[in-house]
């Protein structure tokens, strides 16, 4: 399975009762299946032509009001995490790991390589971090990054911690304890999970590794957005959409007035940059004419 599809169920999976998560194994096996014999379902979502973001978004328009809103989550989230190739496969994974979640009293990852596990740890965050508004981000940077600079200078805390003998349970109750009042429950969950799904040896490292990761989350799920006038609310709702189907996660946007656009707007979310600026199609026209004229010239010189 792949790493990060597996701790991104883990994390949906985790805050369900067990006759949820047998509901969700099921569903998960109905897609699974459902896929498997659809030909032209299984078309799409191997297409290599297609994007990840726009093989997420069929998965979440498909299922959406079909199945419950964790299947749902699941299912898209596979379309999006797998290579196009791997989809069906992956799906069928998914089905798997819920029938066993179901199954198990208690579950427990298995070992990975340390950047593997890294990747599982960034799949929890992402659905956490989905389901809380932007602004919360910065905070959860904050107490992450704390606790790995208290493990650090704790020696007895870190020799516990980094202890592959010790049983999960004493490592997962040492961390809840310290963190409780001190951290946001999202935080919380977060650096439990580091302890479940990370590498003993890699405590420190996989929470600075989730710093740098939720800070690049947050950078895509804002959009700095550039207009010559006042958007109003239907056209910022309308843009909203856009930019969540095409970077297949909520977005916030930042809006700013600049009238030497002279007309539309400009987007920038993470490194993505959409240019629908009057200026900007006036500049590419003038590209475009000087580059024509420059070849006409030449031409004309040839002909000489």
């Amino acid at each position: 399975m792949l790493p990060k599809l597996e701790g991104y169920a883990a994390a949906i999976l985790g805050s369900l009762d067990a006759a949820a998560v047998a509901e969700v194994a099921r569903e998960l096996e109905v897609v699974d299946a459902t896929v498997d014999t659809r030909s032209d379902l299984r078309a799409v979502f191997t297409d290599t032509a297609i994007s990840a973001t726009s093989r997420g978004a069929v998965a979440r328009d498909l299922f959406a009001n079909k199945v419950v809103p964790a299947t749902a989550r699941i299912a898209a989230y596979a379309a999006l995490s797998a290579p196009a190739q791997d989809v069906p496969g992956a799906l069928g994974d998914a089905a798997h790991y819920a029938l066993e979640k179901s199954h198990a009293e208690r579950y427990i990852p298995h070992g990975l390589s340390l950047l593997a596990a890294r990747k599982r740890v960034a799949g929890f965050a992402d659905a956490v971090l989905e389901d809380l508004p932007t602004d919360a981000f910065g905070a959860i940077e904050d107490d992450l990054f704390r606790w790995a600079r208290t493990i650090e200078a704790n020696a007895d805390l870190r020799r516990l911690l980094v202890d592959r003998d010790a049983s999960i349970e004493s490592r997962l109750g040492i961390t809840a304890q310290l963190l409780d009042g001190k951290a946001s429950a999202a935080s919380v969950r977060l650096a439990l999970y580091v302890i479940e799904g990370g590498r003993p040896r890699d405590v420190v490292g996989t929470l600075d590794y989730l710093v740098d990761y939720t800070a690049m989350a947050r950078n895509w799920r804002v959009a700095r957005v550039r207009s010559a006038f006042p958007l109003e609310e239907v056209s910022r709702q309308a843009l909203i959409a856009s930019l969540s189907a095409l970077t297949g996660t909520p977005v916030d946007l930042q809006i700013t007035e600049d009238p030497s656009l002279l007309g539309g707007i400009l987007v920038e979310v993470g490194d993505l940059r959409l240019d629908a600026t009057t200026r900007g199609r006036l500049g590419a026209l003038r590209e475009s004419v000087a580059n024509g004229a420059t070849t006409n010239l030449l031409s004309n010189r040839n002909e000489k």
